[in-house]
């Protein structure tokens, strides 16, 4: 198999790994404070982060055309951060990612952090413990197996993810042409056999990311 036969798996690895970083990171810490602090407004912004699970990737791919495009009010600043337009680039198809996989990851790390019980937290409080040391010692051993499940279902999120990418990324081979977006191409050229291909690889990784959340549910 040459480079070019399999850069659409190498480019989905690459946007899912770094998108997917960012929503595992981002889902977490944002997830500990959204259960550690009650505030007004609460409420309406869990329903902003939820959004993604039941938006269609049409309206991601707007919102985010939108949001980062050249007509955008935050273009100034991308231009100053990359030099250019971010839409399709890989930056683009990152950051679609990123959104569509955080929200599972957020859900999973509430869930995690949620099982806790407070009665330990305040213990550890009694005890003069920081809160760094919480973080350390309680927090995160006792929910690692939520947020590990979370992390590797939102990799497989990041790793399928096909229309907003291709809305504010495109289908440019070797940069922005993921494995979804080839076999949707593949098929519009009436090439069967190289999409059955590359939906024979989707559906392996596909395989193994859910092997490894049923061998973390065992635990959590």
């Amino acid at each position: 198999m040459n480079s070019q036969f399999l850069s659409p798996l190498i480019v989905s690895l690459q946007v899912a790994i770094i998108g997917g970083a960012i929503a595992i990171i981002a889902g977490t810490v944002i997830a500990y404070l959204m259960n550690k602090y009650q505030f007004r407004g609460k409420t309406a912004l869990e329903i902003l982060f939820l959004m993604p699970i039941v938006l269609p990737p049409s309206v991601i791919g707007f919102l985010l055309l939108v949001t980062i495009g050249a007509s955008s009010p935050l273009y100034p600043l991308i231009e100053l951060l990359f030099g250019q337009t971010i839409i399709f680039t890989k930056t683009a198809a990152i950051i679609a990612a990123s959104i569509v996989a955080f929200p599972i990851m957020y859900q999973s790390a509430k869930i995690a952090f949620n099982h806790i019980d407070p009665e330990i937290i305040d213990a550890a409080k009694l005890d003069q413990a920081t809160e760094v040391e919480i973080i350390k010692y309680i927090t995160v051993p006792m929910a690692i197996f939520g947020l590990a499940t979370g992390a590797v279902l939102a990799l497989a999120r990041a790793f399928g993810e096909f229309g907003a990418t291709l809305m504010v990324a495109g289908n440019i081979p070797g940069k922005t042409e993921t494995l979804p977006i080839a076999i949707y191409m593949a098929m519009a050229a009436n090439e069967r056999q190289m999409a059955a291909i590359y939906v024979a690889m989707m559906i392996v990784t596909s395989v193994i990311f859910l092997l490894i959340v049923k061998k973390l549910s065992k635990y959590s």
